[in-house]
């Protein structure tokens, strides 16, 4: 017989092995006959004593015990209550010849799954066993379900109580059951997509679609068709009618990644439909009448794009009805702890692990990090560490080197730059992009992320600066 597997056992976090049964019985011929009878489909351990038996369960990780009401002088029961007390997840089923109505009851009571009469019908007893595995899969994946509930604890699955997210927070509350359309703005890994689908789940579209699509990554020839759908032979390998996610958003919520990579021309289409809340496949001859909320994420500035003439002023004001921006991790420090406590469990979880925290060391080394990833890369941190430690709480050889590089370590009085009062703003500009190549060794990728703006807008200021 195949071998039934948990996911795993909460409360110890090791995986169990459904086939380890122990047989507690204080006579021999019941043990081999019991033994004889299930050795096919079960590892068996046998114990016909107490003391044996509570040797074996430190030993092994028993899922099934067949328990003998009566153990010579010793009462089966003050075992089973024994046995319930440190490994309550146990499945234990009493064997009795003294099948009364009231040790049944006391057993039960106890925390017994079952009993069954001696003499003992074997046909009824691989009955009861399968039941036995059954209720221990249910019970297991209740409480795999009640830890990953556990873990959402933070307000809109957002962790934090600092003042710039808790002010976050109130904005999501405020516009969750409106129609106006909203910009996340914020870096790479603050959890933009987090805050488009609190706003989503909690306001009065929670029934309805929710859909994402991520405009940096698929071309914009292919964006075009994902959008708005397409009709059959409209081209080549349009094999078959298409609806676009914009309708099939209707009703709900489109969000839209990085908006700001998104090409002109596609802007000028979504423009449109946002205008006239009509669509029209690509090849259709009629539009289509669509009821979608618009939420548009973005990393970039996207004032500075419409300067250089990459996004559309009118689709901009469009999309920026209501403004939110996520903060980056170093600008709300404070919720680094929490964070981390976050990770630790939801890791433990998926890792099998237990590790009860991390040292006060290792978490000044992490609060002290310039975190240029954010809560993504605080999240990839902290499953490393729960991942590899072999200690019960994180400890500062368990972070990642660069960690401890100390061009890395966050000082809010760090990379100041003098602005004179009435300093013009193309100075002030000029200063901070050549400040900031000169810190990135001239990178222009990360200078741009560090900015805020497209390689090609920084590209621009660079020519026009004349800076090298």
């Amino acid at each position: 017989m195949k071998a039934l597997h948990l996911p795993f056992n909460s409360k110890n976090r090791r995986r169990i092995n459904l086939e380890k049964l122990l047989i507690v019985d204080d006579e021999t011929s019941i043990c081999t006959s019991l033994s004889f009878a299930l050795e096919d489909e079960y590892q068996i351990f046998v114990a016909e004593d107490e003391s044996t038996a509570l040797q074996l369960l430190t030993k092994q990780d028993i899922a099934i015990i067949l328990l003998d009401l009566r153990l010579g002088s010793s009462d089966g029961i003050q075992l089973l209550k024994q046995i319930k007390t440190h490994k309550p997840d146990i499945v234990v089923i009493m064997m009795t010849a003294y099948g009364t109505i009231e040790s049944s009851v006391e057993a039960m009571k106890a925390g017994a799954f079952y009993y069954i009469a001696k003499p003992i019908n074997i046909d009824e007893l691989h009955l009861l066993l399968l039941k036995a595995k059954e209720y221990m899969s249910l019970n297991s994946r209740i409480k795999y379900l009640t830890d990953q509930i556990s873990l959402n604890q933070g307000r809109y699955n957002i962790i934090g109580t600092s003042k710039k997210i808790t002010h976050v927070f109130d904005l999501i509350e405020r516009i969750k059951d409106i129609d106006s359309n909203v910009l996340i703005t914020g870096e790479s890994g603050t959890g933009k997509e987090l805050v488009a689908r609190a706003i989503h789940t909690c306001g009065n579209r929670q029934n309805k679609p929710f859909h994402i699509i991520n405009c940096s990554a698929i071309p914009g020839h292919l964006l075009e068709s994902e959008l708005f759908g397409f009709k059959k032979g409209s081209f080549t390998g349009a094999f078959e009618d298409q609806k676009g996610i914009i309708e099939l958003s209707n009703g709900g919520t489109l969000f839209l990644d990085e908006i700001g990579d998104m090409d002109l021309n596609l802007q000028t289409k979504l423009l449109r439909v946002i205008q006239d809340k009509k669509i029209r496949p690509i090849g259709a001859s009629k539009e289509i009448q669509v009821d979608v909320r618009f939420i548009s994420a973005t990393n970039k500035d996207l004032r500075e794009e419409i300067k250089l003439n990459t996004f559309r002023m009118d689709l901009f004001y469009r999309l920026n009805v209501i403004h939110i921006h996520m903060p980056p991790l170093r600008e709300r420090k404070e919720d680094i702890p929490k964070l981390t406590d976050f990770f630790i469990k939801k890791y433990n979880i998926a890792f099998s692990k237990e590790i009860k925290g991390i040292t006060h060391k290792a978490l000044d080394i992490i609060e002290k990090y310039k975190f240029d990833g954010n809560v993504r890369e605080l999240q990839n941190i902290i499953e490393r560490a729960v991942a590899l430690t072999n200690h019960s709480f994180i400890h500062e050889e368990d972070l990642p080197e660069e960690l401890f590089i100390t061009e890395n370590v966050f000082n809010p009085h760090d990379d100041l730059l003098p602005i004179p009062v009435g300093e013009s703003m193309k100075h002030i500009e000029k200063k901070v992009i050549t400040a900031t190549l000169k810190k990135y060794e001239g990178n222009r990728k990360r200078t741009a992320e560090i900015l805020g703006i497209s390689e090609r807008a920084l590209r621009y200021k660079i020519k026009e600066y004349q800076l090298t």
